[in-house]
């Protein structure tokens, strides 16, 4: 089952080639799909009931460009005050319509930018 996760997750198009890889996870449903661009994960997308959390890593770097885009200010504010780690900074939100894509989409152009 993809849950509608195509259409919840940034398309192929700039991103390709995305691989869904389920893997079993702790929370309640049991599982959870790691988006990856080749061996690299983009995203963590777990479905719930009527909408999908997303949950993405920025390292430092990204999350500066991140900061100074024009990412809403609710995301910056959860990536501020998310504790930095070796990997970066991790936050998850529910994405429930597709309105959210775009911040989606954005998130992951960051996160892909050559260094």
């Amino acid at each position: 089952m993809d849950y509608g996760l195509r259409s919840s997750a940034p398309s192929e198009e700039g991103f390709s080639p995305l691989n869904a890889e389920w893997r079993p996870s702790k929370a309640a449903f049991g599982r959870i799909c790691l988006l990856q661009q080749k061996k690299r994960t983009l995203l963590y997308l777990t479905p719930e009931s009527g909408y999908i959390r997303i949950a993405i890593v920025l390292g430092e770097r990204a999350y500066a460009i991140a900061m100074a885009s024009t990412l809403p200010v609710a995301i910056k504010k959860m990536f501020s005050e998310a504790r930095p780690y070796a990997e970066g900074r991790g936050i998850r939100f529910p994405v429930g319509k597709s309105s959210d894509l775009p911040v989606i989409r954005k998130l992951v152009e960051i996160k892909t930018i050559p260094k």
